[in-house]
């Protein structure tokens, strides 16, 4: 299947929808594109193989898409030619990387926290192009970086970087290219010696194998990632790996597994309503999120008490947290059903399409459509 059906498909849409897009989105930037007709057979030979994509188009259709290049089917750009004395070029590669001083590495990962506000507010599909530049730029960094009180910096802000990417990769339906980013993230972590970048990475990788039909995988990756994390772990971390581990064995069928997990998430949580864990910035964890967390768990094991715990999350959800709106308004739906209270699932389901369609989750769309299906 080409990269284009393919994401097509993920989302759900016809040929036909795909060129309404474009034109929309053609409309909305002010570009120019071929006619209604012209596009409906562009796209069927864009997807068969029998017209190559421009640059042009490719352009549009991976800011629809949320894709790379290479995911649309562009193929990798051809190697640029060597130069006569290859050294020369190395060096001085080697030696822009040296001067990555700490204040650059801050400049670094002041980018990837601007890139995680976009994508809690806005989603990951529009920041495809920008987080792949980023990921480029590191990458090169620590590639030429030869000393460890250079590399270790670096390699710190790629890991956090890459696991990011990773998550709006999963986001979007580009499973394969979420897992490559996780692995990229945990190498980076034991570069940069920081056992608990490496836990919250391995973590969160297994949710990938629990949405490719893996949960029991998923079960014995996410213990490990607790094992990697070591003694020295941040209490807010050790918390957010139990909270995960109880959605993963909920996900797995493993109830008890799961209320004991909620168990050591709620009694390693910091009291207060601070959510931002200072030793690791990727992690958001406060009571109102272990509440929506735990009634997340609770649902998917069919406990009444799910509800309760759903209502309470959702009074006290930060607005800004927009694509966790949509999973909190999935969890109640899949709650309600559990009950039998299928009006209220419906009223849930919509609220929830409705955010999914602002962000393009195609991670949330699916799990719309699998909990619609049980209406």
């Amino acid at each position: 299947m080409s990269g284009l059906r393919a994401a097509r498909t993920a989302r759900a849409w016809s040929q036909e929808h795909l060129v309404r897009e474009i034109e929309r989105h053609a409309r909305q930037h002010m570009l120019t594109v071929a006619s209604t007709a012209s596009l409906r057979v562009y796209v069927s030979e864009w997807e068969n193989g029998r017209r190559t994509i421009s640059s042009y188009y490719a352009k549009i259709l991976c800011a629809l898409l949320g894709i790379t290049d290479a995911e649309l089917g562009g193929g990798a750009q051809p190697p640029a030619p060597t130069t006569a004395d290859g050294y020369d070029e190395l060096i001085d590669r080697i030696d822009e990387a040296r001067n990555v001083s700490l204040t650059m590495v801050q400049t670094f990962m002041d980018q990837t926290e601007l890139l995680r506000t976009i994508d809690r507010q806005m989603g990951a599909a529009s920041l495809v192009d920008q987080m792949t530049a980023h990921l480029t730029r590191l990458e090169d960094a620590l590639t030429f970086a030869v000393l460890p009180e250079t590399r270790r910096p670096v390699a710190l802000a790629l890991t956090g970087a890459a696991t990011l990417a990773a998550w709006q990769a999963l986001d979007v339906g580009a499973v394969e290219r979420a897992w490559r980013h996780y692995e990229l993230g945990k190498r980076a972590a034991q570069e940069a010696e920081e056992p608990m970048y490496l836990a919250h990475a391995a973590a969160e990788q297994a949710y990938v194998l629990c949405d490719a039909g893996r949960p029991e995988m998923a079960v014995h990756l996410v213990r490990e990632a607790q094992r990697l994390g070591g003694q020295g772990m941040s209490p807010r971390l050790r918390a957010w790996l139990h909270a995960a581990e109880a959605e993963i064995c909920a996900r797995a069928g493993l109830q008890e597994d799961c209320r004991r997990a909620l168990e050591l998430a709620m009694r390693h949580l910091p009291a207060g309503d601070e959510a931002r864990d200072p030793d690791m910035l990727s992690i958001f964890l406060n009571e109102g999120h272990l509440t929506r967390w735990r009634g997340n768990a609770l649902a998917l094991i069919g406990d009444g008490e799910a509800v309760d715990n759903l209502y309470a999350a959702l009074e006290t959800t930060d607005p800004t947290f927009v694509r966790a709106s949509a999973g909190l308004h999935c969890d109640l739906a899949q709650a309600h059903l559990a009950r039998g209270e299928y009006n209220h699932a419906r009223k849930h389901l919509r609220q929830a399409r409705l955010v999914a369609s602002r962000t393009k989750s195609v991670r949330h769309r699916r799990r719309i459509e699998q909990l619609t299906q049980r209406l």
